[in-house]
């Protein structure tokens, strides 16, 4: 088990993993935010969808999801169609116009950590994306193990 202390400094690393997220964001075009770009990857990697579903993945309250639906949906990159189980209730879908976005989304961020990251060895961006996962997994399973224990 670490140390306490490699527990703090993991935690001022981790607050100061804003500047990445900015330089991020700095990439990304002006008209597809992040909630947007959320979107668009949840529609993507998940399929059709309810909004209740993408709040539920996105963990924001459903006036945000709204917002960032509204968005999509105005510039086309989602569609809303009737939900063939509930004819009251919506589903989302990528479209083709979203597609394109989401590719240009992922062309914009793997050439920023090209270049950002040029002088890191294949070996180190290798061990940072595993180690990145496994820590997102470890609180994916505090989440699952918090529900367990409080019910």
């Amino acid at each position: 088990m670490a140390e306490r202390s490699q527990y703090e400094e993991l935690a001022r690393q981790l607050s100061a993993i804003g500047a990445v997220k900015r330089g991020l964001a700095r990439a990304m075009p002006a008209e597809c935010p992040g909630g947007s770009a959320a979107v668009l990857s949840l529609l993507a990697h998940h399929g059709d969808m309810r909004m209740s579903r993408l709040a539920e993945l996105l963990a924001v309250d459903m006036s945000v999801t709204s917002r960032h639906v509204a968005h999509v949906v105005d510039r086309g990159w989602v569609e809303r169609l009737p939900d063939p189980d509930d004819r009251r209730s919506r589903m989302l879908r990528l479209t083709g116009a979203g597609e394109e976005m989401l590719d240009d989304l992922g062309r914009r961020t793997t050439d920023m950590f090209a270049r950002t990251l040029g002088d890191w060895s294949a070996e180190d961006v290798g061990r940072l994306t595993a180690l990145l996962s496994r820590l997102r997994d470890s609180f994916g399973d505090c989440r699952s193990h918090a529900v367990r224990t409080s019910g």
